[in-house]
C-alpha cells in the first residue's frame, strides 16, 4: 500500500496507538491498518507525553531511549473447581506476566502460564455412565444441520484422542462435536492417561498427573506382580471334530488376555461363560477393529500387519470364560496368554504396597511429595502394622519434587513487638518486608511496589489496663542547705509543705506542664546560700493521675515508690580562710618616731571567725611611725641630745623598740635619735 500525505492522514484518536499499530485513512475515508507498527522515530502523543517518538513499539519522550523492562510472573490464581466429581478430574490455576509487564523490548516471562493438578481420583460408583458418553449425550438437545440426533461415543480410529467425536445412533456417520473433551476424560479406553486442555497427558495408575506409579502385570497399582501368574500356550486339535472343543479356561479376575489365531481368522472362535451359555460365537472376518463388551471388560478385535487377527482385553474379567474353537475341515491353531490371579490360599497373607503420593509440602518455590510404603492384607487390601510384612521384600520409599516455580512476591510480616506502655494506650511495631521466595533456600528482597497493595501496617495502637497514679517530681532546686518550710498550694488544689525559699505560688503557669494545681508566675528565684561546699537540693514531688492531668492526695500513690524530695549536693569547693587586717591606728608619738597598731583576724569565706589561717602568712599588727615636730624646744637640739647620765640600758631600749615611748626617748635621746 502506497502512503502519501494526499492519500492518507493519521486519525487523531489513533495517535496514541501509532507505535504499536499504524492506522490510516484511505481515499474512501475508511480507517484501515495492516497491523504493522509505525517506524521508530515517528512522532507520537499520549495523555502523559505531549511530544514523543516511537521506540520499540512504545511512545516515549522525544529523544529518549529508555531501557527495556523484563516481565515477571504475577501470583497464581486460586485452584479452580475440579472437572469431575469422581474417576480423576483436573483442577487448574493460572498466572499472568504482569508483575511487571514486559515493556520497551523487555523479555517475556519464561515458564508455564497455567498449571494443573489431579483431583477427585476416587473410583466412580458402580454403574456410572462413561464420561465421554455423558459429554456426547449433552448434544442430544442441540440440532445438527437442522435435525436432532442421539449421540454416542465414536470408538473407531482416525480421530484425535482428546477431541469429542460422537456417532449419530442409527445413522452411519460421526462428527466432531467439540474440539476438546472436558479435562480429566481418558484419552482412550485402554489407558489411564487423561486429556488436559485438548492434549493427552500422562498420569500414574493412581490417577495423579505426572505420577510415575505403574500397574504391575496383575494390574495392581504399585504392586510387585506377586498376585498373579502368567498362563500361555498354543492349542491345536489332533483331528477335525463335529463341534466346539474347549481350549483353555480363563478364571475370574484374569488380566491382559490375548488370543491369536495362527490361521489368520477367528471366525471359528467361541467364548462360553460359567453358566454354560455362549457369550460369543464366531467373530467377523472384517479387518476393521471391533470392540466387544464381555465379562465386565472390553475385548478388542485387531488385525496385525501380517493379517493375523487377535482378540485382546485388559481385564479384569468379572466371570470365568472358556475359550472354544470349532474344528471342522481345517485344523485351527490358537495362541493364548493371560495373567490369572493366584489363589488366595497360596498367596502370602500380607505384602508391601505403595500408598498414594502425599500433598506437596509447598505451593511454590520447590516442595516435595512422598510416597510411603505400607503393609496390606492381601485378602481385603486393608493396611496393617508393618511387622506383618517381610522386611527383606520392603519396597523403597519414593520422593519427588513438586511446585518448583518461584512464589509470587508477597509481604513477610514479623511478630508484633511488646506494647510501648504496660498500661493505658501505647504503640507496637513489627517488620514488614516485600520478598519473593525463589527456592526452599533462597529469598529475594524486592521493592515494596512489587508486592500486593496496600502494605500491611507497621505500627498499630495497643491498650493495656488503666495506669495507676504515679509520683511526679519538679526539677531540682539549687539550694545547698535546708531552708525554713512554708506552705505551698493553689486554690482548689493540694497544699504541701516545701522548703523552697523565694517561691511565688500561683496556679496558671505550670498547668501546661503538670496539668493541675502547682505553678509559678516566673522561674524559681533560688540562689545557693552559701554558694559553695556541701548542702542539699530540694524538689516538689506530687501524686498525679496516670495522664498527669490531676493532682491527687499523696495517699493515692505508693509510699515505697515515692522519689526523694531532697538530695545531697556540692556545688563547688569553698575558698580557704584568710587573714583580714584592719586600718592602722594613730602614731604613739606626737613628735618624732613612734608606733602604730592594727587588728588582724582569721575569717572564713562567710566572714566568720576561723582558726584555719596559716600563721606564717599573718600580717604584722604594729608598725613604726614618725610624727613631724612643729618647732624645736630647748634642750632638744642635736648638740644637747644625749643619753642622760649615760644610762647603760639605752641600747636595750633601742633593741626592744621602746624609743617610741616619751620617757625612754627622753632618757635615751641620743640612742633613739633617728629611730
Amino acid at each position: 500500500m502506497q502512503m502519501s500525505n494526499a492519500a492518507f492522514s493519521m486519525e487523531s484518536n489513533r495517535v496514541s496507538e501509532v507505535c504499536s499499530e499504524l492506522w490510516c485513512l484511505s481515499k474512501s475515508n475508511r480507517c484501515i491498518t495492516n497491523s504493522i507498527p509505525a517506524a521508530e522515530g515517528t512522532l507520537c502523543q499520549t495523555h502523559t507525553i505531549d511530544k514523543g517518538w516511537c521506540y520499540k513499539r512504545v511512545c516515549v519522550p522525544f529523544g529518549s531511549r529508555p531501557e527495556g523492562v523484563d516481565g515477571a510472573w504475577g501470583p497464581w490464581t486460586p485452584w479452580g473447581d475440579c472437572s469431575r466429581t469422581c474417576g480423576g478430574g483436573v483442577s487448574s490455576s493460572s498466572r499472568h506476566c504482569d508483575s511487571p509487564r514486559p515493556t520497551i523490548g523487555g523479555k517475556y516471562c519464561l515458564g508455564e502460564r497455567r498449571r494443573h493438578r489431579s483431583c477427585n481420583t476416587d473410583d466412580c460408583p458402580p454403574g456410572s455412565q462413561d464420561f465421554r458418553e455423558v459429554q456426547c449425550s449433552e448434544f442430544d438437545s442441540i440440532p445438527f444441520r437442522g435435525k436432532f440426533y442421539k449421540w454416542k461415543t465414536y470408538r473407531g480410529g482416525g480421530v484425535k484422542a482428546c477431541s469429542l467425536t460422537c456417532l449419530a445412533e442409527g445413522f452411519n456417520f460421526y462428527t466432531e462435536r467439540a474440539a476438546a473433551v472436558v479435562d480429566g476424560t481418558p484419552c482412550r479406553p485402554d489407558t489411564v492417561d487423561i486429556c488436559v486442555s485438548g492434549e493427552c497427558k500422562h498420569v500414574g495408575c493412581d490417577r495423579v498427573l505426572g505420577s510415575d506409579l505403574r500397574e504391575d502385570k496383575c494390574r495392581v497399582c504399585g504392586g510387585d506382580g506377586s498376585a498373579c501368574e502368567t498362563i500361555e500356550g498354543v492349542f491345536s486339535p489332533a483331528s477335525p471334530g463335529a463341534g466346539y472343543e474347549d481350549v483353555v479356561w480363563i478364571p475370574k479376575g484374569s488380566v491382559h488376555i490375548f488370543i491369536q489365531d495362527l490361521n489368520l481368522s477367528l471366525s471359528h472362535l467361541a467364548l462360553k461363560g460359567d453358566q454354560e451359555s455362549l457369550l460369543l460365537e464366531g467373530l467377523p472376518g472384517t479387518p476393521q477393529p471391533h470392540r466387544l463388551p464381555l465379562a465386565g471388560t472390553t475385548f478388542q478385535l485387531r488385525q496385525g500387519p501380517d493379517q493375523v487377527q487377535s482378540l485382546e482385553a485388559l481385564g479384569p474379567i468379572n466371570a470365568s470364560l472358556i475359550v472354544m474353537v470349532l474344528a471342522r475341515t481345517e485344523l485351527p491353531a490358537l495362541r493364548y496368554r493371560f495373567n490369572a490371579p493366584i489363589a488366595r490360599d497360596s498367596l502370602p497373607p500380607y505384602s508391601w504396597h505403595y500408598a498414594p503420593w502425599t500433598k506437596c509440602s509447598a505451593q511454590c518455590a520447590g516442595g516435595s511429595q512422598v510416597q510411603a510404603v505400607e503393609c496390606r492384607n492381601q485378602l481385603d487390601s486393608s493396611a496393617v502394622a508393618p511387622h506383618y510384612c517381610s522386611a527383606h521384600s520392603k519396597l523403597p520409599k519414593r520422593q519427588r519434587a513438586c511446585n518448583t516455580e518461584p512464589c509470587p512476591p508477597d509481604w513477610v510480616v514479623g511478630n508484633w513487638s511488646l506494647c510501648s506502655r504496660s498500661c493505658d494506650a501505647g504503640v507496637r511495631s513489627r517488620s514488614v518486608v516485600c520478598q519473593r521466595r525463589v527456592s526452599a533456600a533462597e529469598e529475594k528482597a524486592l521493592d515494596d511496589s512489587a508486592c500486593p497493595q496496600p502494605r500491611p501496617p507497621v505500627l498499630e495502637a495497643c491498650h493495656g489496663p488503666t495506669c495507676p497514679p504515679e509520683w511526679a517530681a519538679l526539677d531540682w532546686s539549687e539550694v545547698s542547705r535546708p531552708l525554713p518550710s512554708r506552705p505551698l498550694g493553689c486554690p482548689g488544689g493540694v497544699s504541701t509543705e516545701t522548703p523552697l525559699r523565694g517561691l511565688q505560688v500561683s496556679c496558671p503557669l505550670l498547668t501546661s506542664h503538670w496539668g493541675s494545681t502547682l505553678s509559678t508566675k516566673r522561674p524559681f528565684q533560688l540562689q545557693c546560700t552559701p554558694s559553695c561546699g556541701p548542702g542539699l537540693r530540694h524538689r516538689v514531688v506530687l501524686c498525679k493521675s496516670a495522664d498527669h492531668r490531676a493532682t491527687l492526695p499523696p495517699a493515692h500513690c505508693s509510699p515505697a515508690a515515692k522519689p526523694p524530695a531532697t538530695m545531697r549536693c556540692n556545688l563547688r569547693r569553698c575558698p580557704p580562710a584568710r587573714w583580714v587586717a584592719g586600718e592602722w591606728g594613730e602614731c604613739s608619738a606626737q613628735c618624732g618616731v613612734g608606733q602604730r597598731q592594727r587588728s588582724v583576724r582569721c575569717t572564713s569565706h562567710t566572714g566568720q571567725a576561723s582558726h584555719e589561717c596559716t600563721e606564717a602568712l599573718r600580717p604584722p599588727t604594729t608598725q613604726q611611725c614618725e610624727a613631724k615636730c612643729d618647732s624645736p624646744t630647748p634642750g632638744d637640739g642635736p648638740e644637747e641630745c644625749k643619753d642622760v647620765n649615760k644610762v647603760a640600758y639605752c641600747p636595750l631600749v633601742l633593741k626592744f623598740q621602746f624609743c617610741s615611748r616619751a620617757y625612754f626617748r627622753q632618757m635615751c635621746c641620743k640612742t633613739c635619735h633617728g629611730h
